[in-house]
């Protein structure tokens, strides 16, 4: 595995923390830990998180079973297919600088989300369209998400995790499918990715244990706050590199 020992620790602390959060919200595991990843590591993207979303999806979609909305993911699963599809062409078609910037765009629009508070209706042609933007985004830079957190939002607790979870553990499943058949998963990925599981495991049960003492909000506006100083270092990074 080519990665330093800082640059291990960083990854292994962001995806405990990452995954903590997601354990306790139901989504944020792309967008708290992609900015820093990109920041490590570019190559690691998209693949790698979304191996790492897959394992800890599972776990609680597993846990969360009975509080699913099946009808509101089956539609959702009708728009991420072809959104699948658009993510892997903008894999294998942008430059390692462009999709460092797809990243910085997608958190910045999922922050930006986050505080407007727009709440469209789950309908059948919403959870489409949101399906859609989730699997272009899942895909090419792991961060799919928001369009799904904007849908889903009046949902509470356990509803919203297992939702969540159980549209993200097939979603993901898709997108792997879709980098495979496209060439973008390598044996640096799966070790990185692999290393990283004990981790995002750590980081999901003590996610069980804060979720009884820990305000949603509150931690929501955390997370909000982590993931926006994440990607102003990326787009710092970035900018400093082409001067």
């Amino acid at each position: 595995m080519t990665v330093t020992v800082l640059e291990f620790c960083v990854l292994a602390s962001v995806l405990f923390a990452a995954a903590c959060l997601q354990g306790s919200i139901g989504f944020g595991l792309g967008m708290m830990a992609a900015p820093v990843i990109a920041l490590v590591d570019p190559s690691l993207l998209p693949a790698s998180l979304i191996l790492l979303s897959v394992v800890l999806t599972l776990i609680i979609t597993v846990g969360e079973r009975q509080h699913l909305d099946l009808r509101g993911v089956g539609w959702a699963l009708v728009g991420r297919v072809p959104g699948s599809i658009v993510g892997a062409w903008l894999v294998i078609t942008l430059t390692p600088d462009g999709l460092v910037w797809l990243v910085a765009l997608a958190v910045s629009a999922g922050i930006l989300a986050a505080f407007v508070g727009w709440v469209p209706p789950p309908l059948r042609r919403n959870l489409i369209v949101a399906g859609a933007a989730s699997g272009i985004l899942g895909t090419a830079t792991s961060i799919g998400g928001t369009p799904m957190a904007i849908i889903w939002q009046r949902a509470e607790g356990p509803e919203l995790r297992g939702t969540m979870s159980a549209f993200f553990l097939v979603g993901s499943c898709m997108s792997l499918f879709a980098l495979a058949l496209a060439g973008a998963i390598n044996e640096k990925v799966l070790q990185v990715a692999f290393a990283m599981v004990p981790f995002v495991l750590a980081g999901f049960f003590l996610s069980r244990f804060l979720t009884r003492f820990l305000e949603p909000q509150l931690t929501r506006l955390v997370a909000l706050a982590a993931s926006s100083v994440g990607v102003l270092l990326l787009i710092g990074q970035q900018l400093l590199s082409q001067n």
